[in-house]
């Protein structure tokens, strides 16, 4: 791996000498210790934390088996970049970003992956700034607009997260601007049907993929000073399944969920100041890895299905000061508020669920009510090195789901709570 690297190093510097392209490597190393109170949700090794498991209760209902901490020190999100600067194309400044870590995984535990592959193309006027990009870089919906949190999901599942191949332009006309994007999934993905035959979930670009249209997203932006704001809308469209097994036949058919998500985003960063905001109406973000989806509404007579998106009100607030010795608070919280309409009754099948919902780590969260998350955190930052220390409390509702995907307000609705600290030990170059 080392090896790949510095060959990899090696190339784009050559290249660079002959394509008059100026090649200006960035990274860091960075490990984290996190400790958890039970077990919860996470990804890339555990330090992309998200919520709390539901209690699983013993034979006798007397344990939890949950209720189970762990601790852990790894460097997976050690990071190496390349920020590419290269002539003038077409009456535009042209440039490019290669960067990866060592959060994927495989058959030796940790691999190389791309995080940002893209190169772009920008203008400046008097009259107006723009740019196009293609590639793979964050989602309109994550980007550098974020959250000062610690710990390595930066949010989520409160803030959307994702990167992912997209072609993008942004044009602003002083203080005013647009950002439209059309986007194909690869890392990050919406869960589904796992085949023809199989109900149960699973995550796949395939249900993207087969739908042919890629995700849309467009934006009004304001830009003024201290001040950034959007007002902005995303729109996907999936195809679950492409064939149905019908008395023992399989045949295809045609079935597809709409989903439309509307958002709102403003902050305020001025000296030691930041303050950050964002809020949507969200409708099967699973994809932007937070915890919704969709459910099947009807079935059809060819074997088909209807389906309708789960919807959730997501918010955070976020607020930090400081320089050298940085305060930060984050507050985070999801709703969810069901479907809609009537979800599909399968109880008369003795082998499926009463219902069939699609979301973020499958079957484990659909009977979820809601998530409220604080954390606060400290940081000493003195030129390249950072140390600080996080305290991250995520409280779950979970309870019964009704005929439309929420979740009943009786006797069986209780909270889970986790209590994560993070360590965090970094050195940028």
């Amino acid at each position: 791996m080392k090896k790949s690297i510095i060959m990899i190093a090696m190339i784009c510097v050559a290249a660079s000498a002959v394509a008059q392209v100026t090649v200006k490597p960035y990274g860091f190393v960075r490990n984290y210790f996190d400790f958890d109170s039970r077990k919860t949700y996470t990804v890339v090794g555990g330090e992309y934390n998200m919520i709390p498991y539901d209690r699983s209760w013993n034979e006798d209902a007397t344990v939890d088996l949950n209720d189970v901490p762990h601790a852990q020190l790894q460097a997976l999100t050690t990071r190496i970049g390349l920020n590419l600067e290269g002539p003038e194309i077409m009456g535009c400044k042209s440039s490019g970003k290669i960067e990866g870590d060592f959060g994927g995984f495989g058959t030796n535990n940790t691999v190389f992956r791309i995080r940002q592959a893209f190169v772009k193309l920008s203008k400046s006027s008097e009259k107006s700034n723009y740019e196009i990009l293609v590639g793979q870089t964050w989602h309109p919906l994550s980007g550098d607009i974020m959250p000062e949190v610690l710990g390595m999901a930066a949010g989520a599942p409160f803030r959307p997260h994702s990167r992912t191949p997209q072609v993008r332009a942004i044009n602003y006309w002083g203080s005013f601007g647009c950002t439209a994007s059309l986007l194909y999934q690869l890392q990050y993905m919406n869960n589904g049907p796992t085949s023809a035959t199989n109900p149960a979930s699973t995550n796949s670009i395939d249900f993207a993929r087969n739908a042919i249209l890629p995700e849309a997203f467009l934006g009004f932006n304001y830009k003024q000073g201290a001040w950034y704001a959007q007002l902005g809308v995303d729109a996907q469209i999936l195809r679950p399944r492409t064939h149905a097994q019908i008395a023992g036949v399989t045949k295809k058919v045609d079935e597809t969920v709409e989903s439309l998500t509307p958002t709102l985003y403003a902050q305020y960063v001025h000296g030691m100041w930041s303050v950050k905001f964002r809020t949507l109406l969200a409708e099967n973000t699973s994809h932007l890895n937070q915890l919704c989806g969709y459910a099947v509404t009807g079935v059809n007579d060819d074997g088909s299905w209807n389906y309708a998106p789960i919807r959730n009100s997501i918010s955070y607030f976020n607020i930090a000061y400081g320089k050298k010795y940085r305060a930060n608070l984050f507050f985070g919280y999801m709703k969810n508020l069901g479907a809609g309409k009537g979800l599909y009754d399968f109880d008369a099948d003795p082998t499926a669920v009463q219902y069939r919902i699609y979301m973020k780590g499958g079957e484990n969260f659909t009977h979820l009510a809601s998530i409220w998350r604080v954390a606060p955190s400290v940081s000493y930052n003195v030129k390249a090195f950072n140390l600080g220390l996080e305290y991250e409390l995520t409280s779950c509702e979970y309870g019964d789901i009704d005929a439309n995907g929420a979740i009943l307000d009786n006797a069986n609705l209780h909270q889970v709570v986790n209590h994560r600290i993070c360590a965090l030990v970094k050195y940028n170059f």
